[in-house]
């Protein structure tokens, strides 16, 4: 997905969280998007100032304002402006009240990565800002992934997912032949470094291989003492 010029998507992430901010936008730089960070609502607006986004994921509770008083200021020169807010869990009246100051969606914390991406390519589209760049499917040989819809199948059959599943075939179908190390799958999909987590890497690893591999040629692959790689069969 890119802006309808075919230039990337901007979007300012503000929260005062730095890990939480980081992984947002290494997801949102993930799909293709320009990402700007600030940590507190006068950052936000200066920033939104110098260099305007195409859509900003908000945080209600700033250090040094609300997120609420930050929208109105945004909105208040740019009325058309894409906005989702982000929300504590328990705080209902936070989520109606962001609503009705002109928030235009909004996902509660802690939240999926996926979520907010995929609420976050809905926006786009209803704004208009946005245009597909063309399929949203992802093939290798037999396999398709439907990003939009999440649907898998291969060799026609569909194939049940759950999310994490779903979110592990993604990162190797995005990055078909090349060697993905268990460090590196642990950071995309599960946001941990390698600090003996890796066992989950290979537990989830087979239960790729029973849906997609069983029966089946091979696609996914062990490259001992590196990681894993998926590729089409020679």
């Amino acid at each position: 997905m890119t802006r309808a010029d075919g230039s990337s998507i901007r979007v300012l992430v503000v929260d005062d969280e730095p890990g939480l901010a980081e992984l947002v936008s290494m997801a949102l730089r993930y799909e293709g998007w320009k990402v700007t960070t600030a940590g507190d609502g006068a950052t936000a607006i200066r920033l939104a100032q110098q260099d305007p986004p195409d859509v900003v994921v908000l945080d209600v509770m700033l250090p040094d304002m609300s997120g609420l008083d930050v929208l109105q200021k945004l909105r208040g020169t740019r009325p058309d402006l894409p906005l989702l807010l982000l929300t504590a869990k328990e705080a209902l009246e936070d989520r109606i009240a962001g609503l009705a100051a002109g928030g235009d969606d909004y996902v509660t914390k802690p939240f999926s990565v996926e979520e907010l991406v995929l609420r976050l390519r809905a926006l786009m589209r209803r704004s208009g800002v946005a245009a597909d760049t063309g399929d949203a499917r992802l093939i290798v040989a037999d396999l398709i992934l439907d990003e939009d819809s999440h649907e898998v199948t291969r060799s026609d059959d569909e194939i049940q997912l759950t999310a994490t599943e779903f979110e592990l075939l993604r990162f190797m179908m995005r990055n078909p032949h090349r060697v993905l190390t268990k460090a590196q799958i642990l950071q995309r999909v599960w946001n941990h470094d390698d600090d003996g987590r890796s066992n989950v890497v290979e537990l989830y690893i087979s239960y790729l291989r029973r849906k997609i591999d069983a029966g089946r040629t091979p696609l996914i692959r062990t490259v001992r003492g590196v990681g894993y790689v998926l590729k089409p069969p020679r």
